[in-house]
């Protein structure tokens, strides 16, 4: 990616998208003033987080009911409701404690490292009131160690924070490992309580036993800042934009063969192509996008309508995943994009568990025999057959983001397929690779 933030004008305030701001709410101070918001700037704007009973007394259930009645889903790439979690963790009868994902694993998207560059008090705000929530007096943020500028900006704001004495609860930051599978919430409270940042499979989950053995709320940084906004604004305000059964707006990092690639804010229900629009648009004819990440799903161009929410995504076995939509150009060989990403989540996996250990590294190395023109229909069927093994079967969802990668392109791209196994390798298979992707190693520490 060459841009991964939103462009300057020259005068130096943040470039309006195209359109107007009319669905911007998360990234408005940086649209209106091109920098990052210091607490100072944040207060003036949104005044202090409107907490009754941070750290202490009975969980703030108006809040917890706001936040359902504006029907916010987290933004980490499961979707769940944040109220269901909210409440499970209330419910506990120990002190409970919240986990600030920021973690960002996937290669793919830039969307929390830059929500929390430029509004870091948003989701430090949404935090605080989370932790008032669920009756926490603790907030850990966990953040990548391989990105010490960020930590180092999340540290600053911290101070600013305690020299102001905003918050009643503690805010700790901390440098955690950065796999892919180390951003998975059972990955981060395993770390926070000593141990290795490896995914834990098993119950009790985290909402019974987690950090310390205590009642722990995990939420994603992009999910934490839109709560800060509906206990500011309400659930009314919240519902104006998006649709009626996924409500509100969300960061998508658009990647790929446009012109302006960058973090774009947009109302759920979007269509595709909108935001490809937005980020300047193709810069050469498109043969597909790889939606949700590294773990999400190929999409024909004849897709591109398709408004971006779970429900219009599903019949194509796609979900907005961790708000990526990268294109990828006609001229791009899709078969050996995805060798290259499934060689890369086979080496990321924590081998824990047979689909890790086994199952990915072969879909991989069958996938790059594909890639490569070797395969016949031996191999082909081979590999669905091994594709479809991996799917609920392992530690955490990690073997089956693999598989959603895999399959859809075998689905996607079957033309391709057919064209590799009869006459070898297509010419775009040896031109220079289209997507970034990080050296296919395995992590040099989880702890």
């Amino acid at each position: 990616m060459n841009r991964p933030v939103p462009p300057l004008r020259p005068d130096g305030h943040g470039a309006p998208p195209p359109g107007g701001l009319d669905d911007v709410r998360l990234l408005a101070d940086w649209y209106a003033t091109g920098r990052p918001a210091t607490l100072a700037d944040h207060l003036e704007r949104h005044g202090p987080p409107p907490v009754t009973a941070a750290g202490g007394g009975p969980p703030s259930v108006p809040l917890v009911e706001a936040v359902e009645a504006a029907g916010l889903t987290g933004r980490g790439g499961a979707g769940f409701p944040t109220a269901r979690k909210l409440r499970a963790v209330a419910g506990r009868r120990r002190r409970a404690v919240v986990v600030v994902n920021a973690m960002e694993s996937e290669p793919a998207s830039r969307k929390d490292q830059f929500l929390l560059a430029v509004a870091p008090h948003l989701v430090l705000d949404g935090a605080v009131l989370a932790a008032s929530a669920v009756g926490a007096d603790t907030v850990h943020v966990c953040l990548p160690r391989d990105r010490p500028a960020q930590y180092r900006r999340m540290d600053a704001a911290l101070d600013e924070r305690r020299r102001a004495r905003l918050d009643r609860v503690r805010l700790l930051a901390y440098a955690l490992p950065h796999a892919y599978v180390s951003s998975e919430s059972t990955a981060l409270v395993h770390w926070l309580n000593g141990g290795p940042a490896r995914p834990q499979g098993g119950s009790p989950g985290n909402r019974e036993r987690g950090v310390d053995r205590r009642p722990t709320l995990v939420s994603n940084a992009e999910t934490l800042a839109h709560l800060a906004l509906i206990a500011r604004h309400g659930p009314g305000w919240f519902r104006r934009l998006g649709t009626g059964d996924e409500p509100g707006t969300l960061l998508v990092t658009v990647a790929g063969a446009v012109a302006d690639p960058g973090v774009l804010e947009a109302a759920s229900g979007t269509p595709l192509a909108t935001l490809l629009g937005r980020a300047g648009g193709p810069t050469e004819p498109l043969g597909a996008v790889l939606l949700g990440g590294f773990a999400g799903t190929w999409l024909r161009a004849e897709h591109l309508h398709t408004p971006l929410t779970r429900r219009d995504l599903a019949p194509l076995g796609a979900a907005p995943g961790a708000g990526v939509l990268v294109a990828l150009p006609r001229s791009a060989c899709a078969l050996t994009e995805t060798a290259r990403l499934l060689g890369y989540l086979a080496a990321q996996s924590a081998r824990q568990c047979g689909p890790c250990r086994l199952g990915l590294p072969a879909v991989a190395e069958d996938f790059t025999v594909l890639a490569t023109g070797r395969a016949d229909q031996v191999l082909l069927s081979r590999l669905r057959h091994r594709t479809a093994l991996l799917p609920d079967r392992g530690a955490c969802r990690h073997p089956d983001g693999a598989a959603r990668l895999a399959g859809s392109a075998l689905d996607a791209f079957a033309e391709d397929v057919g064209h590799h196994l009869a006459h070898g390798p297509c010419s775009a298979a040896r031109r220079p690779p289209r997507i970034p992707v990080p050296p296919a190693t395995p992590p040099e520490t989880w702890r």
